[in-house]
């Protein structure tokens, strides 16, 4: 089960609707992957020598990642 399916199932709103009110509110739903993914479409740009996010992407996505759930969780 995706992400998103499965945060929409939690939430019991209707498919499409719980992505659309978080991203309204400036939220976003991010795992290591995307954050990966993110990182590598936004400091390697088209000008990368590599076309997928690398393992310096993927590390640094941890690493934010990890302080995001950090910042997010009850101190």
């Amino acid at each position: 089960m995706s992400m998103r399916s499965s945060l929409e199932q939690a939430l019991h709103l209707p498919e499409g609707e719980t992505l659309r009110r978080l991203e309204e509110n400036g939220l976003a739903i991010t795992n290591v992957d995307t954050m990966a993914q993110a990182i590598h479409d936004v400091y390697c740009g088209i000008m990368a020598d590599h076309e997928h996010p690398n393992e310096k992407d993927r590390a640094q996505a941890q690493a934010l990642v990890d302080a995001l759930q950090k910042q997010a969780s009850p101190q």
